[in-house]
């Protein structure tokens, strides 16, 4: 009970996950809630200290506010086909509104300026507005100085400085800015924060080139979401998902992070807390899969250069040639640190920054991998035959030791085990490089492949089959039953309509499904090593309806499709989970869902014809 009533009254300090839009740069991002606050913003890159941090520390995090300063109620959605924020106060004199965004920079300049514009405009009437600035440098725990004159103010602290400037005054108490102004219909106030750096010196943002950034940045967003090819039933959520995966591009590398967010809980008070701002060789592949669906070629070349000069592929640690995530640079060290200053959101602690699962051996990665990579030659351009042969290396490498037990899909924290999953994502490396070898007749032990390919697939059906639950299970010779099997017949291991498959499908919806939402596992079945219970995992609901849609069942499929989209928040986003009361729980928003939801409109779509 002291839980649930410390639980009420930090609802009151902090916005829901859900009730957030982001936007972004494409090597940083920042969440604005519905309310006009930024409470989440990293500088200069995903991965960097956070500047505005509150989400995770109402008090110590900072934070930049800005609302009208009278009663008023708001809207939030984006500039169609763009990433774009637009925050409307409705309030009894008049309706104005924020336009929030990050203008997309060249890479080959002005490459060390990130700029932050914020322009409000009133649209009707009239509306009085406040603002307060309160940057917390290095996730809260570094002091900051500022000089602040009548519209520019420099903050300055030892890891970043920034640079705020406004055509509203701005006034200072020495550590945060404010500013206070009037709005009347047609008029406007702009807001520009700028990183400062040698390269980059304080600038101002008036009227006339915030408009230019403005109508350069939606342009920016509008070109690109151009080139999709899809027009089907659920245009909108697609393009809005494939646009959130954009977002969580870092252009200078081509590395995609998981979610730009650090440690948003899995449940309110609880430990399950993780750093998802860092690329995840599965989380990224499946992202190139989701964004060739849709027609854009770029990103899976930029993520096929990450892994290919990087030497991804060529490494030499304890657990093979890949590790299951790097940084968005590519290091391979992402050290585990608890941020014990600060309180979590909604008192969720411990806040984590690194991730120490890069330690796991996970082999379901190499599936994803190669299968990304197969399809990327297919679909995109034929790979070198340099890559090939790191290709090659790896497959090899996977022939000698796909049989042994791992942390498995879900990074369990409770000991190694044989996931049946991890075995069928070794099938896939293996059965993918011998399509390609055949194919473009390149040099492979095929004999060798075959082998082992056959091998694992009699172990699969032998083992990872249990005849007392009628269906596949998470380990062999187990009976605990795991949503990851879901992948089978989307991998192409088993058909659709198989018998086995089948049965499977029903077991699964009858101990896993709650109204189309689906749980990864039980914890209670099969200890993850983690206390505490989680919501339902969204990635899997959506292979739940492909799974549906693939076996024919095409009204039960597009009704739990119809279903989940209505889980989604006001702009279309999701997070990783999904709570028993609808709410949003885990970082957000995650590519993991937005990939799943490409895959499953595109392949229910096409099944409805």
């Amino acid at each position: 009970m002291e839980f649930q009533n410390a639980t009420a009254l930090d609802g009151l300090r902090y916005l829901p996950i859900s009730e957030h839009g982001l936007i972004g740069d494409l090597r940083t991002a920042a969440l604005v809630g519905a309310n006009g606050t930024i409470d989440w913003y990293c500088c200069p890159r995903f991965d960097a200290p956070s500047v505005f941090g509150s989400i995770l520390d109402a008090d110590r995090g900072g934070s930049f506010e800005l609302a009208a300063d009278v009663p008023s109620r708001t809207r939030q959605f984006y500039f169609p086909d763009t990433n774009v924020l637009i925050t409307r106060f409705y309030g009894a004199d008049g309706v104005a509104e924020i336009q929030d965004f990050m203008p997309v920079v060249d890479e080959s300049r002005e490459a060390s300026r990130h700029r932050l514009i914020r322009r409000v405009i009133c649209v009707r009437g009239a509306l009085p507005f406040r603002a307060r600035i309160a940057p917390r440098f290095g996730y809260g725990a570094e002091r900051h100085t500022v000089h602040a004159r009548a519209h520019e103010a420099v903050f300055e602290a030892p890891s970043i400085s920034l640079a705020l400037t406004s055509t509203a005054p701005l006034e200072s108490d020495g550590t945060d800015v404010f500013s206070h102004f009037k709005i009347l219909e047609g008029e406007s106030v702009v807001f520009a924060l700028d990183r400062l750096s040698e390269d980059a010196r304080p600038r101002a943002c008036p009227h006339a080139e915030a408009e230019e950034q403005f109508e350069a940045t939606a342009r920016f967003w509008c070109n690109w979401l151009a080139h999709s090819r899809y027009r089907g039933r659920w245009r909108e959520m697609v393009h809005r998902s494939a646009l959130a995966l954009k977002l969580l591009t870092y252009v200078p590398t081509g590395a995609i992070v998981a979610a730009p967010t650090t440690s948003l809980p899995e449940r309110a008070g609880g430990e399950r807390n993780w750093d998802y701002r860092y690329m995840w060789v599965r989380d990224a592949a499946f992202c190139v899969y989701a964004l060739l669906r849709l027609g854009f070629t770029s990103e899976a070349e930029a993520l096929m250069g990450f892994v290919s000069e990087r030497g991804i592929m060529r490494g030499t640690g304890p657990t093979g040639p890949l590790q299951i995530m790097y940084g968005i640079d590519g290091r391979t060290d992402l050290p585990e640190t608890e941020l014990s200053h600060l309180e979590g959101h909604l008192g969720s602690a411990p806040v984590r920054v690194g991730n120490a699962a890069t330690r796991q051996l996970q082999l379901d990665i190499y599936g994803a991998l190669v299968d990304s990579i197969y399809l990327y030659d297919k679909w995109g351009q034929p790979i070198s035959s340099d890559h090939w042969d790191e290709v090659g290396a790896v497959v090899d490498w996977l022939c000698d030791h796909w049989d042994q037990p791992d942390e498995g899909v879900w990074e369990t924290r409770g000991g190694r085990k044989n996931f049946v999953y991890s075995r069928l994502m070794c099938w896939v490396a293996i059965e993918r490089a011998i399509r390609m070898a055949n194919r473009r007749g390149l040099p492979a032990d095929l004999p060798r492949w075959r082998q082992s390919r056959d091998a694992i697939y009699r172990q699969i059906m032998r083992k990872g089959w249990s005849p007392e639950r009628g269906a596949f299970v998470q380990g062999l010779d187990d009976d605990v039953l795991d949503a990851s099997v879901l992948m089978m017949p989307m991998a192409k291991f088993v058909a659709p309509t198989d018998p086995k498959w089948l049965s499977t499908l029903d077991a699964l919806t009858e101990d896993l499904v709650s109204d189309s939402l689906v749980y990864r596992y039980v914890p209670e079945a099969s200890p993850d090593g983690l206390r505490g219970s989680e919501g339902t995992f969204s990635i899997c609901s959506f292979w739940y309806v492909e799974a549906l849609t693939r076996a024919g069942r095409l009204r039960e499929a597009r009704l739990a499709f119809e279903k989940m989209l209505t889980y989604a928040n006001h702009v279309g986003l999701y997070a990783e989970e999904i709570g028993r009361s609808g709410e949003q729980l885990g970082n957000f928003p995650q590519a993991f869902t937005h990939l799943a939801l490409i895959s499953a409109a595109f392949n229910l779509d096409r099944a409805l014809g």
